[in-house]
């Protein structure tokens, strides 16, 4: 028999609740976007160090005992992890869970689509930083524009919603397409998402070379464009506006010009099992040798609670961007 949510929830110390949390499947991807992992890198976890299904189903259910209702899959690339619609489908049949979704660069996702659907996967995060194929190759280590493309047109016809597309804006790298990609996606419904690049690991710091302040953007949108305030459903950190006469919405998503900590409500389990408690800090707790020496649901949802009571009040990516030496991939999306 199912046990019912926790309805006191999950709050931290500083009386956010968290409902979110964000689940890598793995640490590897097929792509190598240069914000994200160093050209050459190779030191990914053994697959045996991953959390199995049946580990991530334990933490997942745990969490949503304690209160949390959205769950995105993430990686890396969480389609490189076989079998991930079996995994969608264990999840989506947790009590309490109101939205499951996943984050992908789309390059497989002309394959997976329908049974990513089927499983329950409500909504997905495209990651798309350039619509011309030379630059989209040159950001991601040689990806294949084309490939994202059909897969996004796969996502549409399997009914998967909202798609939302995340361009990370790079002064002198992409902004100068930032109106195509508005254009592209209001022809397609399809949601907006600019995000401002943040000093992860070397591979961030470098590309914080190339920092575009997001509310510069805004305001060069706003001239062009009628831009109303809106609100998506999602939980993320994103501030919405709606094009008039549309039903294409752009958010912002700021963690250095206006960081959004004072509302955070995720956190970020590693694919080795490691609860990262905030994106820009150390602060973590390992759940998988808890889980692999026996431990009952009580004390895994005891180890949930006591790493939430270490949720930081905030990022610190202005002030020390030199604190966090992970990448984006280690982290989990």
């Amino acid at each position: 028999m199912q046990q019912t949510p926790n309805s006191t929830g999950l709050v931290d110390p500083f009386q956010r609740r968290i409902d979110y949390v964000r689940v890598s499947v793995t640490d590897r991807c097929d792509l190598r976007c240069n914000y994200c992992m160093p050209k050459g890198f190779d030191g990914f976890h053994e697959p045996e160090e991953w959390l199995s299904f049946d580990e991530i189903a334990r933490v997942v259910a745990a969490f949503t005992r304690l209160g949390v209702q959205r769950i995105r899959l993430t990686g890396g690339e969480p389609l490189v992890r076989r079998n991930l619609p079996d995994l969608a489908a264990r999840l989506s049949a947790l009590a309490g869970l109101q939205d499951l979704s996943l984050s992908t660069n789309a390059v497989r996702l002309d394959k997976y689509a329908e049974a990513l659907k089927r499983a329950g996967i409500g909504r997905v995060n495209v990651s798309l930083d350039s619509l011309r194929a030379d630059r989209f190759a040159q950001i991601t280590g040689g990806g294949k524009l084309h490939k994202v493309l059909r897969g996004l047109e796969a996502a549409h016809a399997a009914g998967l919603s909202p798609v939302k597309i995340n361009m990370v804006a790079m002064g002198g790298v992409n902004d100068d397409e930032i109106e195509d990609m508005v254009a592209f996606c209001a022809e397609r419904d399809f949601t907006l998402r600019l995000i401002e690049t943040m000093p992860m690991g070397d591979t961030g710091r470098q590309a914080s070379g190339q920092y575009l302040d997001l509310q510069t953007v805004r305001q060069r949108l706003a001239r062009r464009f009628e831009l109303i305030p809106d609100l998506l459903p999602g939980g993320g950190p994103a501030r919405y506006y709606r094009l008039a006469g549309s039903n294409t919405s752009i958010g912002f998503i700021t963690p250095i010009s206006q960081h959004f900590c004072e509302t955070c409500n995720r956190v970020r389990l590693a694919a080795d099992g490691t609860l990262y408690l905030c994106l820009g800090q150390d602060h973590s707790y390992p759940l998988r040798p808890l889980l692999r020496a026996g431990a009952d649901d009580a004390e895994l949802e005891a180890a949930i609670r006591a790493a939430i009571a270490i949720k930081p009040e905030r990022h610190e990516f202005r002030e020390r961007p030199e604190k966090v030496i992970r990448f984006m991939s280690m982290t989990g999306g």
